[in-house]
């Protein structure tokens, strides 16, 4: 299992990003994805999950309204689109998928600040 994000960075209070994670190794189609983050001093904490059909999302109460979930099962790959961002979104942000045992991507930097 390999799992690579991308896509994080500084941006302003207000603003956007769009993490995208590219999946190898499993059938990407057959399993739901997270994302997570976690920020310096605190425990990682789930941000969003989507199902294997993209049917079924579910967002943590701090995010929702403001990031969305979405994958493409063609491209092996699942974004998490930010917007409205705040200084305490500021995080590393990780992919994750569950097969038996969780498994990670290394992780991308998300920093939000003036």
């Amino acid at each position: 299992v390999q799992l690579v994000e991308s896509g994080g960075g500084l941006v302003q209070p207000g603003g956007s990003l769009r993490l995208s994670c590219a999946a190898s190794g499993f059938t990407f189609s057959s399993y739901g994805m997270s994302w997570y983050r976690q920020a310096p001093g605190r425990e990682r904490e789930l941000v969003a999950g989507i199902s294997s059909t993209g049917l079924n999302k579910n967002y943590a109460d701090s995010v929702k309204g403001r990031f969305t979930i979405s994958r493409d099962n063609a491209k092996n790959t699942v974004y998490l689109q930010m917007n409205s961002l705040k200084p305490e979104d500021t995080a590393v942000y990780y992919c994750s998928v569950h097969r038996g045992v969780r498994f990670w991507g290394q992780g991308t930097q998300v920093t939000v600040s003036s």
